[in-house]
């Protein structure tokens, strides 16, 4: 018998992906594709980022490294890769390797790592991409444009960010606008799409992918492929067309859980806030200077783009399906990290703290043959494990040591790990910090160096509102959670002296 060849392997990744919100609302987010997926496979009900920041996640997303060990601290810190890749080691163990979407994962893009397809530089912007001209054109497309409802400014950038020389480069309230910053397509804001849904980046991708799937079939190679698709999305603007939208129109989303928190017991890194008007000189404005009227229009467009991801990355995986490509593919379907959207005070994208609102991440598995369909599994587990899953699946090993562990074990019930760890080095742009948060199925603890720790019952007090750090009560579990801490900075060299 022909012995079979290693497996395929596909990892779908979305950015900025909020999770933890939607366990507040009975309206949940519609993702038919994601809950047939996990249906198929297993999901990892408890999922955490390695950090709520797009650099650093990302690049342990491709070495199984926590930042204090690959040095990307921050979004810009960009030190030169030292560091085994995954990518390269499947290229090496001969992989073909084909990568669509955003990087932000460092210096240099996926190209540089043995990939074929698109990976702009840094943060990147599909939509001033030759590649997304050509797709409009083949399409006969126009290319995306939004009508804006709200706009928020960063109050100390707005000058840098925003006065690009053309006023047509500037989103104002109720105007048509184009992401056209070859820098960045992250502008802080929501609305309506009002051109077609296939102008968007995610069905954009969605095609790339496909075609390239398609391409694979037909070219009678033995050798396997690793294929990866990263959407921007759905990182705000949030911009969804009108008819994801009045999915949600009528739907009525009351103030979210903490969104009216005076934030107390908190560690100062929860007061930082630069969105205008949300937050003055820096500082969140307590209570909200806006009324939950404008959270809950930002709730329904944020939930209608996780919709239309869904829907784009369902065309992914049909097209897996009507190829016959399932029996030897594993697939893994992730984000990079949470949405601090509305939480602790109402604030807008994410912030230096480590709620579960910016750690909490989807992630499923998906491997016909190999993992048993419609596992829950509520373990916490990390991001840092999805590239050591990935070369487990490949029957490779890192070269260097890593932090992470393959999943596949724990789908087979051979390993049930104890907690989960999380790290910030603060968002950047200003904010510096040195944070860990280390979860387990019950409690969660976060070591702020120089501010105030916390502790949090998850199961009584799931949107963390009661710090129990100093509560006698909780002293064997705040001397438990800290044991679980340190032993996890012993067991990966992370020398930031949280306890003494």
């Amino acid at each position: 018998m022909k012995p079979l060849k290693k497996p395929n392997v596909i990892m779908i990744n979305s950015d900025h992906q909020a999770l933890h919100q939607w366990t507040f609302y009975e309206t949940k987010p519609y993702r038919p594709f994601f809950e047939q997926f996990v249906e198929e496979g297993a999901e990892f009900t408890h999922a955490c980022c390695a950090a709520p920041l797009c650099g650093p996640s990302r690049r342990t997303l491709l070495t199984g490294l926590y930042p204090h060990a690959h040095k990307q601290y921050h979004n810009e810190t960009n030190p030169p890769y030292s560091d085994e890749v995954y990518l390269d080691s499947l290229a090496e163990a001969g992989y073909r390797n084909y990568y669509f979407g955003k990087w932000h994962a460092g210096p240099g893009c996926a190209l540089d790592h043995h990939c074929e397809g698109l990976s702009p530089e840094e943060y990147g912007n599909p939509y001033v991409t030759k590649e997304y001209k050509d797709y409009l054109k083949k399409r006969n497309l126009p290319a995306a444009a939004h009508r804006i409802e709200r706009v928020f400014f960063w109050a100390d950038k707005s000058q840098q960010a925003y006065q690009k020389g053309s006023p047509d480069e500037v989103p104002r309230n109720g105007e048509l606008f184009k992401l056209q910053d070859p820098r960045h397509c992250c502008e802080a804001a929501y609305g309506i799409t009002v051109t077609p849904k296939e102008t968007l980046e995610f069905f954009f991708l969605s095609e790339l992918a496909c075609e390239k799937l398609e391409e694979l079939s037909a070219d009678g190679e033995e050798a396997p492929f690793s294929l990866r698709v990263d959407f921007w999305g759905p990182h705000q603007p949030y911009f969804p067309t009108q008819e994801y939208y009045d999915l949600y129109k009528d739907v009525s989303y009351p103030p979210y859980a903490s969104f009216s928190s005076g934030l107390d017991g908190k560690p100062e890194v929860y007061f930082t806030e630069k969105n205008v008007p949300i937050g003055k000189d820096n500082r969140i404005v307590i209570p909200n200077a806006l009324d939950w009227k404008a959270y809950e229009e930002m709730l329904k467009c944020c939930a209608a783009q996780i919709t239309m991801i869904d829907e784009a990355v369902g065309r992914i995986l049909d097209k897996v399906k009507e190829l016959g490509m399932e029996e030897n593919t594993i697939i893994i379907w992730t984000a990079d990290h949470g949405d601090g959207l509305a939480c602790h005070g109402g604030h807008f994208d994410k912030g230096s703290y480590l709620s579960q609102e910016v750690l909490r991440v989807p992630l499923g598995i998906k491997w016909k043959g190999t993992i048993e369909a419609g596992m829950k599994i509520d373990a916490p587990v990390c991001t840092v494990d999805v590239p050591v899953t990935i070369m487990d699946a490949a029957g490779l090993t890192y070269k260097n040591s890593v932090h992470g562990e393959s999943l596949i074990p724990i789908c087979q019930g051979k390993r049930k790990p104890e907690y989960a760890v999380s790290e910030t080095y603060g968002l950047g742009y200003g904010e510096y910090v040195k944070a860990r948060a280390v979860t387990d199925e019950n409690y969660k603890l976060i070591a702020t160096l120089g501010q105030t720790y916390e502790l949090y019952d998850l199961k009584a007090d799931p949107y963390e509102l009661k710090n129990r750090y100093d509560d006698p009560d909780y002293r064997a579990v705040q001397a438990e959670m800290t044991k679980k801490l340190k032993e996890w900075q012993r067991e990966t060299g992370d020398n930031i002296p949280f306890f003494h």
